[in-house]
């Protein structure tokens, strides 16, 4: 395959809800293009971009897929992304290397959570949208209801620029608003036909004339003299309504709605002519912010005569290939050989082969031009990372990845796993960038936290399937604590006599409660009851104690410990003695203390749907949380952002239950705020679950 000119290149990211027919699409654009000899089917598991096992047993996407297309001059890679919201970072990943989203949008089901989440991350990163209503050979597809609720969603900007022509509930043509001209589908071919009359169709006449006024008034609102001419009444020639949409798509004014039938090749050639002639190309919109190494912020244009920059937007972990690198190239030309620099580390690396992808398949490449994606492998790089030439280095900026919240406590399920497991889970951590490993400091369990629920199957899976690594996986274990609440005075006495030197040590310590998170010791004696020498034995038998509480054995906060008297004997006392003694006296002061158990309570900012927000608060009342107030959101509009106080052992299961209320729209962080008392008709279970003996 050729190296294309960055005005000779379209990136296209296909997103949208999960089902809504993006692999298919992307099958039917390869297999028109000639990529492909024949259909695969998602069903079947057969097609290009859904390759990995893991796709092939799930039956839809998992990860993002590179694949590519060279049609009427131009190169076209296709990003075929994710629908399912426990891979969302892998369609970020899609959608930050694209220069365009294409989002499908089911002609059956319509609108749905995922449509807007495709749409608003498209907006936030700045690239251009443009809807595709799928499945239209479903019986049960409308193609008016779907187009009146993405306006209805998406405001003005919304525009069809391909509409089918419906009788007796079935599309007899597709009619071209900017060719103005209609065709029908015979065996996969589009044959020219007349345009759609009254008789046709009821008031369809009628429908194509709105239609077409609606794409003549959003182009007019791209230019002044465009704008006077529609004014005048004058008709827009086909060229300045594609000059017109295109450059509305690169303002963000302008939305164009097409419509297929990928499964039999209806309409798909008009969307790649749409893809040619409407789309932009790297070299008109995709200049990128930076930050150069005096931390200025910069603006690298995509343009082949200037030095290296790239950045690597997804990395694929291979047991046996080792790490792939999908990398966008930003400006100048990547060759293999080229020594880069990683502004990331500041390390010098060596550019082995490149590769232009097709799914998995591999085609190898003599050079990279500015605006195009390819594939390096064994680069040290990871994703975010940027690669540039020394002459100029800078650093891109990282896409802000959604954050992990469905936390689990794993462990290896045999012990000759025990010494595989981190090593394999590392190197997940190298792809997933929303996947977190960590040991819990209070509890020394090791915590992986993931976006979901399938987002766990597929980790764990893919540990077994190609790390040969088995975990097994629990709820995490809740980190209380223990204090006391009152003050009280005891003396600690340890005496023993075995036959030659005895133990002899005596305490009498003062336990009273303090805000502390350690241990706080002081000694206050008088007349050299207790010696000196013996002081920091007496601190680190107390120190020893307070890591196990007298209730359920969970560490002691909040206890402040002072040696107040005692005795000792000349030739029987010792630090072990006095150690011995002090822990007499904490076993037998604490429980007259009031002994009580504490409780982490985390502070939660959940963001809802409006209509959600009662539903919410009943939940998190369920959840012995407080709520502390509510706001509009002020970055997604119709949301509802509640701060409340919440026991965290009441939330391992609630990334689960806000996705199935929310149906995919909530979100929330959880961090950690304090230890409050807990209830006393709940202190019986917890010391059960605890299972110490004391």
């Amino acid at each position: 395959m050729k190296s294309y000119d960055n005005t000779r290149i379209k990136n296209i990211a296909i997103a949208g809800q999960a089902g809504s027919g993006k692999t298919t699409l992307t099958e039917a654009l390869l297999f028109s293009a000639g990529v492909t000899e024949r259909l695969g089917k998602v069903a079947e598991g057969n097609t290009v971009s859904d390759y990995t096992s893991e796709e092939v047993k799930r039956g839809c996407s998992v990860y993002t897929s590179l694949s590519c297309y060279e049609r009427d001059g131009f190169k076209v890679n296709l990003l075929d992304t994710p629908g399912l919201f426990d891979y969302e970072q892998s369609m970020l990943e899609g959608i930050s290397a694209c220069g365009c989203c294409m989002i499908t949008v089911s002609g059956k089901s319509g609108v749905k959570v995922g449509t807007h989440k495709a749409y608003n991350y498209a907006k936030k990163l700045g690239k251009p949208a443009m809807f595709v209503v799928t499945k239209l050979d479903d019986e049960n597809a409308n193609f008016n209801n779907v187009l009146t609720e993405l306006k209805t969603e998406f405001g003005p900007t919304v525009c069809p620029v391909v509409v089918p022509v419906i009788a007796d509930r079935k599309i007899v043509s597709y009619v071209n608003l900017i060719e103005m001209k209609a065709y029908k589908y015979e065996n996969g071919k589009a044959v020219e036909t007349d345009m759609p009359t009254k008789e046709v169709s009821e008031k369809m006449e009628y429908r194509i004339d709105g239609l077409i006024e609606a794409v003549s008034e959003a182009v007019a609102e791209t230019d002044e003299e465009m704008f006077e001419k529609f004014f005048s009444g004058e008709a827009f020639t086909q060229k300045e309504l594609i000059d017109g949409i295109h450059k509305g798509m690169n303002e963000g004014i302008i939305t164009p709605v097409t419509c297929v039938s990928a499964a039999d090749m209806s309409g798909i050639d008009m969307l790649m002519k749409e893809i040619t002639l409407l789309l932009p190309a790297p070299s008109e919109k995709d200049a990128k912010a930076a930050t150069d190494t005096n931390g200025e912020l910069c603006e690298i244009i995509c343009e082949k005569s200037a030095p290296l920059s790239a950045w690597v937007f997804k990395t694929v972990a291979d047991p046996f290939v080792g790490k792939m690198s999908y990398i966008k190239v930003q400006s100048g030309v990547l060759r293999p050989g080229d020594e880069i620099v990683n502004a990331a580390t500041g390390a010098t690396e060596k550019i082995g082969k490149l590769y232009y992808l097709v799914g998995k398949k591999q085609i190898e490449a003599s050079e990279v031009g500015c605006g195009d994606i390819c594939a390096a492998v064994k680069l040290s790089a990871n994703t975010g990372d940027t690669l540039c030439s020394s002459e100029r280095v800078v650093t891109f900026e990282r896409p802000d990845f959604p954050k992990p919240t469905y936390r689990v406590a794993v462990k290896a399920a045999s012990q000759n796993d025990e010494s595989k497991i981190s090593n394999a889970i590392m190197r997940l951590l190298e792809e997933d960038m929303s996947l977190k490993y960590e040991q819990d400091p209070d509890t020394l369990e090791m915590i992986l936290s993931t976006l979901g629920g399938l987002h766990l199957d597929s980790t764990i899976g893919r540990l077994e399937r190609d790390f040969g690594v088995k975990v097994t996986t629990s709820v995490p274990k809740v980190a209380y604590k223990e204090t006391i609440s009152k003050k009280v005075k005891v003396q600690g006495k340890y005496k023993k006599q075995s036959g030659g030197h005895g133990q002899y040590g005596d305490v009498w310590i003062e336990f009273e409660p303090c805000i502390s998170d350690e241990l706080v010791f002081e000694e206050r004696v008088f007349g050299g009851a207790v010696p000196k020498n013996y002081f920091p034995a007496v601190e680190k038998g107390l120190q020893d104690c307070v890591k196990h509480g007298v209730l359920a054995g969970y560490p002691m906060v909040g206890v402040k410990a002072i040696l107040v008297d005692g005795s000792y004997h000349p030739v029987d006392s010792s630090e072990m003695a006095f150690k011995s003694a002090a822990t007499v006296a904490y076993k037998e002061g604490i429980p007259k203390a009031e002994p009580m158990l504490l409780e982490p309570i985390g502070t939660l900012n959940v963001s809802v749907p409006d209509d959600r927000t009662g539903d919410m608060i009943g939940e998190l009342n369920k959840r012995r949380g407080r709520v502390m107030g509510m706001i509009p959101s002020e970055e997604e509009k119709g949301m509802t952002q509640i701060t409340a106080e919440v026991p965290i052992s009441e939330m391992s299961d609630f990334t689960l239950t806000l996705r199935q209320s929310t149906r995919g729209q909530g979100s929330f962080t959880l961090d950690f705020a304090r230890y409050d008392k807990l209830p006393s008709n709940l202190v019986a279970t917890v010391v059960a679950m605890a299972g110490v003996n004391l």
